[in-house]
């Protein structure tokens, strides 16, 4: 006979359906976390080639393969819909900072306008990196103009590079809100400042050469 007040169940009697609503829960968000990373190392491999057909020229592969990443990067949000935290994973964050890259370098050699963080669905600190990797990229289409003599090209392309970069320089918050974007605005800086000089010395070279073909050419004369 029990006492009054007393129990009569033990006080863990509930423990077992506690945890079997726990398993069930953890299963459902360890099914969407692998559906999430699955996808984002797809967005970052087809990000990646995307970047590479743009610098081969390659504009109509390099349109499908953004487009293909696009409908991954949706896959993505549709898997952590439910699951606010593994939104900011860093996988997740990953797979936005190569979308926002591909999609932005793809409109800075094609003259399109670059899109925003609102068009491209991704997060503020994903896309500020991702705009300043973009502008890194740009080094390369720029080496790429100036083996071909496209002076005008180089500029406009350098150009462009110089505005991404003072934008980046006024994101003056911490690293916990910009995702480190300080460390990637330095490292544009120094990609930045390298293709400066490597564009004014070849603009250098080719005057000295025009120069002395003139000079040549008058001597013959």
């Amino acid at each position: 006979m029990t006492s009054r007040g007393a129990v009569s169940e033990s006080p863990t009697a509930n423990l077992d359906a506690i945890a079997q609503r726990i398993r069930d829960a953890f299963a459902i968000k360890h099914q969407a976390r692998e559906r999430a990373y699955g996808r984002s190392r797809e967005v970052i491999r087809n990000a990646a080639n995307s970047i590479r057909a743009v610098h081969r020229g390659e504009m109509e592969a390099a349109r499908e393969l953004i487009a293909t990443t696009g409908a991954l990067f949706q896959q993505i949000e549709e898997a952590v819909a439910d699951h606010p935290d593994l939104r900011y994973t860093g996988y997740v964050e990953d797979a936005q900072k190569e979308y926002a890259e591909a999609s932005i370098t793809m409109a800075l050699v094609s003259g399109a306008p670059v899109p925003s963080p609102e068009e491209l669905g991704v997060r503020l600190a994903a896309y500020l990196n991702g705009l300043a990797e973009a502008a890194s990229e740009m080094r390369r289409h720029l080496l790429d103009s100036l083996r071909r003599d496209d002076v005008s090209r180089c500029e406009a392309v350098l150009s462009s590079m110089d505005d991404i970069y003072n934008v980046l320089v006024t994101i003056d918050f911490p690293d916990a809100i910009t995702g480190g974007l300080r460390r990637t605005t330095d490292q544009l800086r120094a990609v930045l400042e390298r293709t400066r000089g490597d564009l004014t010395l070849a603009i250098v070279q080719n005057r000295l050469a025009k120069r002395v073909g003139e000079a040549e050419r008058r001597l013959s004369e």
